[in-house]
């Protein structure tokens, strides 16, 4: 009876497998980053937590306390801001935009630059009403840790695309901006 139920599910399981290979689908797999210490510099608490998870995890690299130990060094800054998004005809805020940008450098044990200072820019829209006002300081903070999250995963991306510890000058990782296109992949 199991076998039977088996063979009834196993088309419809091997068509779901089908179906997510062909679109693209792909597991994170291993990254394979150039240096295998690296020093976080700045930061909160969270945002380093998840990046050491997220580097440890997926690569055979470690994530040092000390500068004096490390084989690169990340330079972290993160803002987080509100800005008005619609207002109502009595002049009170109905939507609030939520502004997080995370501003990161790599440098090399030396000092030398491996990546240019760059900047990951993400933003969510809220709703807002004073009447539900602990709440909607509540979903701020659900919606930043979102984009922190979200920033952690573009920057585990970002660091793969150095190949080198000693780059020559045409090899550095140029800046990213919000707003400016990606450099092309590696080939």
């Amino acid at each position: 009876m199991i076998r039977r139920s088996f063979l009834r599910l196993f088309p419809l399981v091997a068509g779901g497998a089908l179906l997510v290979s062909a679109c693209g689908f792909q597991l994170r797999g291993e990254q394979n980053y150039a240096f295998k210490r690296l020093a976080i510099v700045g930061g909160p608490a969270a945002f380093n937590g998840r990046l050491t998870r997220m580097v440890e995890g997926g690569s055979d690299s470690v994530v040092v306390d000390s500068v004096a130990n490390a084989d690169a060094v990340l330079h972290v800054a993160e803002v987080r801001s509100f800005s008005t998004l619609t207002i109502n005809s009595f002049g009170t805020v109905e939507e609030y935009q939520i502004n997080y940008s995370l501003n990161y450098s790599l440098t090399g044990a030396d000092g030398s630059p491996l990546i240019q200072p760059s900047s990951i820019a993400l933003n969510r829209a809220m709703t807002y009403s004073d009447q539900y006002s602990t709440a909607k300081t509540q979903e701020a903070d659900l919606l930043f840790a979102d984009m922190q999250n979200d920033a952690v995963d573009q920057l585990t991306r970002r660091l793969a695309v150095l190949k080198t510890l000693h780059p020559t000058p045409a090899q550095v990782v140029p800046g990213v901006a919000p707003g400016a296109p990606l450099p092309p992949p590696p080939l």
